[in-house]
C-alpha cells in the first residue's frame, strides 16, 4: 500500500465514459454513466497519484451540428469547442468524483483540479491532410450521401471525422507535475487538449482533435506517470474484432502489439491509437499500461481485467 500510494496513475477515459451506445447523451445520462468509473477513481485514489484525462468525441461533434444549424450567431473554430469541452466535461467529472469521495468518508484529504490544457502539434503534420478521429453522433449509411463532411465507418454506422495530429509536447506540463506532487487529482489534456502550434513565443489554435490516448501518453512521459490505463468501450484488446474468430487478449508485448498493429488488427480511429499510445509509454516509461472497460477499471489494476501490454 506504501508503496503504491507513491506511484502515479493515469486514467484515460473514454467517451462512452459520459454517452454509452444507442444513448442520446443528455447531461441526465452522462452524469450517471459517470458514477461507475468516478466510483472506482474515489478508491485507487487512496493507493495512487491519480491524473485523469478525457475524450470529448460526442460533446465536440455535438456543438459542432448545434452551431451548424444557427447562422445567426458567429461560429467558433474546433478549438474553442474543444476549449469548451474541457471545461464541460470537467465540471461533471469533479462534481460526480466529489459525490463519491463523499461516499467514502474523503471529505477533506483529498483535492481535485481541472486544467484547461493547450498541446503542441506539428502544423505541417500529414494528419491534417488525411481526416481520422471520428467525432459526434453515428450515422446510418443512407444518411450519409447527405452529409457536407467527411465520414469514415465504424461500428454501428458512420461518424464525422476531423484531423488528428500528433502531440508534440502537453504546455501545462510543469504545472500538472506540481499538482501531482501535492496530491490533487488532475483532470487535464480533455479532449487531447487544445491544439496549438507556435509562432514564435505565443501559440496559435488549429482545426483539429488530438486523439485523447496519444496525448495521455506524451503526458505520462513528461510527467513521470507510472501505470497508464486506458478506459474504453469493450473489455480489452481483440483480434479479429468483431468476427466469428474474434479473440480477447490477457497481455501482449509491444513486438506482439505492433505486429497485430501492422497486420491491420487495430484499425485507426477505434483501437489503434489505443495500441499505439500504450506501446508508446511502455518504451518511454518501462511500467504497466492496460486497455479495459469502463466497468473494470479497479479490477484491471488488480490484474483481474483487461489486457496488458508489456515489455519484451
Amino acid at each position: 500500500m506504501d508503496r503504491r500510494r507513491k506511484e502515479t496513475l493515469l486514467i484515460a477515459l473514454g467517451g462512452n465514459a459520459l454517452v454509452r451506445k444507442g444513448q442520446l447523451g443528455t447531461i441526465e445520462e452522462q452524469f450517471e454513466n459517470l458514477r461507475v468509473p468516478m466510483a472506482q477513481i474515489a478508491r485507487l485514489s487512496r493507493e495512487f497519484k491519480v491524473v485523469i484525462t478525457h475524450g470529448n468525441g460526442p460533446q465536440v461533434g455535438n456543438l459542432l451540428l448545434q452551431q451548424e444549424g444557427c447562422k445567426e450567431i458567429p461560429h467558433l473554430p474546433l478549438e474553442i469547442l474543444v476549449a469548451q469541452t474541457q471545461g464541460q466535461i470537467g465540471y461533471m467529472i469533479e462534481s460526480t468524483l466529489d459525490s463519491a469521495l463523499m461516499e467514502l468518508g474523503v471529505l477533506t484529504r483529498q483535492h481535485f483540479v481541472t486544467l484547461i490544457s493547450y498541446v503542441v502539434v506539428n502544423e505541417k503534420d500529414p494528419a491534417f491532410l488525411h481526416p481520422t478521429k471520428p467525432i459526434g453522433p453515428t450515422f446510418r449509411e443512407t444518411q450519409v450521401k447527405d452529409l457536407l463532411y467527411p465520414t469514415r465507418r465504424v461500428p454501428g454506422g458512420y461518424r464525422r471525422v476531423v484531423a488528428s495530429p500528433k502531440p508534440v509536447t502537453v504546455v501545462e506540463k510543469r504545472e500538472i507535475r506540481k499538482l501531482i506532487d501535492m496530491d490533487f487529482i488532475v483532470i487535464c489534456c480533455g479532449g487531447g487538449g487544445i491544439p496549438v502550434i507556435r509562432e514564435g513565443r505565443a501559440f496559435h489554435g488549429v482545426d483539429a482533435v488530438i486523439d485523447k490516448d496519444m496525448v495521455s501518453a506524451k503526458l505520462a512521459e513528461e510527467v513521470g506517470v507510472d501505470v497508464f490505463l486506458i478506459a474504453t468501450d469493450v473489455e480489452g484488446v481483440a483480434l479479429n474484432y468483431g468476427k466469428p474468430e474474434q479473440k480477447f487478449l490477457r497481455s501482449m508485448t509491444v513486438t506482439d502489439a505492433q505486429r497485430y498493429l501492422d497486420e491491420g488488427h487495430f484499425p485507426p480511429g477505434s483501437m489503434g491509437p489505443k495500441i499505439e499510445a500504450t506501446m508508446q509509454f511502455i518504451r518511454t516509461r518501462g511500467k504497466l499500461a492496460v486497455i479495459t472497460s469502463v466497468e473494470a477499471i479497479a479490477a484491471a489494476i488488480e490484474g483481474k481485467a483487461g489486457t496488458e501490454i508489456v515489455r519484451d
